[in-house]
């Protein structure tokens, strides 16, 4: 992916601002793929944002969170949203590219639809269920203008957290039969989900686990939300118009309860975090790899004569200026 000049940037950010999904598909390319230039781009667009709702799901793998977001989007499309889906693929090893291709598995129902955008994301190994362009992804999809954007995450299990972040609402899916309420106990799901959905609930032991995740609940503190549990069956979109009305009333919530603002801020923190983490550990990364510097710190740990921190600080006070 080439370099964006600064009049390339101002000529993407146009097109973005003007409707022109091309142009926000090679916006999200160079983001993905750090081209220089992307950050005057994506300046443009954190200024232009317009307050999109913004939709996190989330849940184990097999649960079915792929058909469910399918089934979302045109429950939203019905209300006369417009929507832009983000879905966070884990990485190929060898190209980095994403390798399960949502575009292709759930944007085929609607490629014929304006009014949805569909676009995969690559972990490359970042960690928490997301990708690191996930929170600038989210700022080009706001600044086109979509009225709600939903992000689905991998579905590690235990590493979804990083969602909460990002999202006003948390839908949390889980399925009867793959162990989940043990593993919402492990994986501190209860503290991320502002709603919880038992999808494939014609499968024996649904209610069972519906039970279960409304028990854990009542064990917790009360507070000004009460997650409610829904149930689903998203391959003949059975309980879909409960569940977005879920969303939407906890997204009302938000507002009335002026808690909007304190989600926004904690995404702003969450993608400041990134940079910063780039513009520090990334740095130093990049730099000892040029000129062996890496290898040797890593010669040193492997050979004990140095730990850990006593490398880290080495690299820090030769590298971060």
């Amino acid at each position: 992916m080439g370099d964006i000049a600064a009049k390339g940037a101002h000529e993407l950010f146009q097109g973005i601002v003007q409707g022109s999904r091309p142009h926000l598909s090679r916006a999200i390319s160079h983001v993905e793929n750090g081209a220089r230039g992307a950050a005057e781009l994506l300046s443009h667009a954190y200024k232009a944002r317009k307050g999109a709702l913004i939709t996190g799901i989330t849940g184990s793998p097999g649960v079915g969170k792929s058909t469910l977001v399918d089934g979302i989007v045109r429950e939203l499309r019905k209300a006369g949203h417009t929507v832009g889906v983000l879905a966070v693929d884990p990485s190929s090893p060898f190209t980095g590219g994403a390798i399960l291709g949502d575009r292709v598995r759930m944007g085929q129902g609607h490629a014929l639809d304006e009014g949805v955008f569909f676009r995969s994301l690559a972990t490359r190994g970042h960690l928490g269920g997301l990708s690191r362009h996930t929170g600038d992804v989210i700022a080009l999809l706001d600044a086109f203008g979509f009225d709600h954007i939903v992000v689905e995450t991998v579905g590690a299990g235990q590493s979804e957290v990083d969602i909460m972040r990002y999202a006003h609402t948390v839908v949390v899916v889980l399925a009867p039969g793959l162990g989940d309420d043990m593993q919402a106990i492990k994986a501190g799901i209860l503290e991320i989900g502002d709603i919880f959905c038992v999808n494939k609930a014609d499968l024996p032991g649904a209610e069972r686990t519906r039970r279960d995740i409304e028990m854990m609940l009542d064990m917790k503190e009360p507070a000004g939300w009460r997650p409610p549990v829904t149930q689903a069956i998203a391959v003949n979109g059975q309980g879909l118009p409960e569940l977005v009305s879920e969303i939407f009333r906890h997204q009302s919530y938000l507002v009335a309860s002026d808690t909007l603002k304190e989600k926004n801020r904690w995404s702003y923190k969450a993608v400041l975090e990134e940079y910063l983490r780039l513009l520090t550990v990334g740095k130093v990364l990049e730099l000892a790899s040029r000129d062996g510097g890496l290898d040797a710190a890593l010669d040193d740990l492997m050979q004990g004569k140095a730990g850990p921190m006593e490398v880290a600080l080495k690299l820090l006070q030769k590298y971060w200026a």
